[in-house]
């Protein structure tokens, strides 16, 4: 006789069980999941738990420990470890799932903070590419100065090298901060390509089923053939 869970009015059924087999053993036990198991022999759910040997009239006849070595038990907890980190991350998921729906009900929503973001990184970069247009224009005024000491450069004034240098170094900064710009712009973009992918299956999971048409799809009114075209 296989386990079977234990519900309300159970205790009758049980005390059922042992008059009409009296000569049975009969074993109960509370698996890993909470379930009352009721068996004609040792559960092999329970092997890790006490179980417990009823008489006829269901009452106690002895405890029985866990049958499990040590190896065997620290195996077995590790595997219901990875049992539940498993349950533990399809409900994280699903989780996921459910919010990514309530932010985004349709594309348009989705499409519209894609835009909102990829504005943001270009309003940035439009900045950052003002400041270099402004540094150009201040090299090109130390470039005009600079051009007194063409002959021998080291004869520049130390504070007119210094500001070269400076606008330089300020130059290359805003330069990789540009690029830096274009790939946080590849980033979300992926970022959102990604999403839109898993929204469309989430999308298309949760639109209700359109029932068929009565009477087929190409049927008239109440069923009836369609009206054919006179020529």
């Amino acid at each position: 006789m296989k386990p079977q869970v234990w519900k309300r009015g159970a205790a009758v059924g049980l005390l059922g069980l042992c008059a009409h087999s009296a000569a049975q053993n009969i074993y109960t036990c509370t698996d890993a999941k909470g379930r009352r198991l009721t068996s004609d022999r040792l559960i092999s759910e329970c092997l890790d738990r006490e179980q417990y040997e009823l008489n006829a009239s269901g009452l106690v006849r002895r405890t029985i420990g866990p049958s499990l070595t040590e190896q065997e038990r620290a195996a077995l907890e590790a595997q219901q470890r990875k049992q539940q980190e498993e349950r533990n991350r399809v409900q994280e998921e699903h989780r996921r799932e459910r919010a990514l729906l309530a932010r985004y009900p349709d594309k348009g929503s989705h499409d519209a903070e894609r835009a909102e973001a990829i504005k943001q990184i270009d309003d940035v970069a439009l900045i950052a590419e003002k400041h270099v247009a402004e540094l150009l224009q201040e090299r090109k005024a130390l470039d005009l100065e600079m051009e007194f000491y063409q002959k021998d450069p080291g004869k520049a004034p130390l504070a007119l090298r210094r500001k070269l240098a400076l606008n330089q170094e300020a130059i290359q900064d805003q330069r990789r901060f540009l690029a830096n710009q274009g790939q946080e712009k590849r980033r979300v973009h992926a970022r959102f390509d990604a999403e839109l992918l898993q929204l469309r299956k989430l999308w298309e999971a949760s639109r209700p089923a359109v029932p068929p048409a009565p009477g087929g799809k190409d049927a008239g009114p109440q069923g009836t053939a369609p009206a054919v075209a006179p020529r």
